[in-house]
């Protein structure tokens, strides 16, 4: 496997978080530990195929842990890891930088 390079830190933030899911996922699970189901009513607008495919890119890239209860019926949550939420803690003022423009954000012509 060829080893990824960087052009600088904001490319390797980037590519690690890649695409429009996984901030909204890190941002849910920033208040603790999650079940699928409750996970998914928390992104609104992702289906269930991206939620599994983005949470399994996620926890190899170490950004989030699944723990598995072996009980009956069987339980999985998921919860972020020390680096996912570094990550999350790096995003928050981008966040803010969103909330504080969504309104002209929201105007712009698509």
């Amino acid at each position: 496997m060829k080893k990824r390079t960087f052009t600088c830190g904001l490319d390797a933030a980037i590519d690690i978080m890649g695409g429009k899911w996984k901030g909204l996922i890190l941002f849910s699970l920033g208040e603790g530990p999650l079940r699928f189901g409750e996970l998914r009513r928390s992104v609104p607008g992702i289906s269930e195929r991206v939620l599994i495919l983005q949470l399994r890119e996620m926890e190899a890239s170490g950004l989030v842990h699944r723990e598995v209860y072996h009980q009956v019926p069987p339980k999985v949550e998921y919860s972020l890891t020390d680096f996912g939420q570094s990550l999350n803690t790096a995003m928050a003022p981008l966040g803010e930088w969103g909330e504080e423009h969504m309104e002209r954000i929201e105007s712009l012509p698509r």
